[in-house]
């Protein structure tokens, strides 16, 4: 005798409560495809997987999912009808997830997902480096050292470069630094 099993493939539906649906109900397939219509494209709803009962007068239709990125989930609408009528109304629709899809992992509390090498943005050494480990950044310095004797020098140095001035095309004048350090020339206006 095979066992069986809660998990849920194409051909079966999850376990809910057990019991025959309302008959009414179940033959109401076309409703619930409607209905699971007003939230997807036709292409995207798949084959009548099933009806389960809800509850008295409450059921679940299934409809396999064939939108892309979404292998295994299932559309579902819930359809009920009052006691003694033959009309069936739309509860709810949606798409819910089965055993086989892909789904995110769980939620972890950022406490939890504190490493320790978290608070390495705490010490000083990191910050005065621009976010690197003082042993990267002072292998990267050993690095260019001996590729750019100049170039390790300046990014060790504290001081800032000068640059030569630059000929501007136009003009034929030199680029003599910025404008605030220029004593501005004298008017003749009175």
């Amino acid at each position: 005798m095979a066992a069986k099993t809660n998990a849920l493939t194409p051909g079966s539906l999850p376990v809910w409560r057990s019991g025959k649906p309302d008959a009414v109900l179940a033959a109401a397939v076309d409703v619930a495809r409607d209905a699971v219509l007003s939230i997807a494209d036709d292409a995207h709803i798949g084959a009548h997987l099933g009806v389960k009962t809800e509850g008295e007068r409450v059921a679940t239709h299934v409809f396999s999912c064939n939108r892309p990125g979404y292998k295994g989930w299932l559309w579902f609408a819930v359809l009920a009808r009052v006691s003694r009528s033959k009309h069936v109304t739309v509860d709810e629709v949606g798409l819910v997830p089965s055993a086989d899809s892909v789904v995110a992992p769980p939620w972890v509390p950022w406490a939890a997902r504190v490493r320790p090498d978290d608070a390495r943005e705490q010490d000083p050494s990191y910050a005065a480096n621009g976010g690197v480990e003082a042993s990267v950044a002072d292998a990267a310095l050993a690095e260019a050292a001996v590729a750019e004797p100049a170039v390790a020098q300046s990014a060790t140095d504290d001081s800032s470069a000068l640059e030569a001035p630059v000929d501007d095309a136009d003009t034929g004048a030199a680029d003599t630094g910025p404008a605030d350090t220029l004593e501005p020339e004298p008017t003749d206006v009175q």
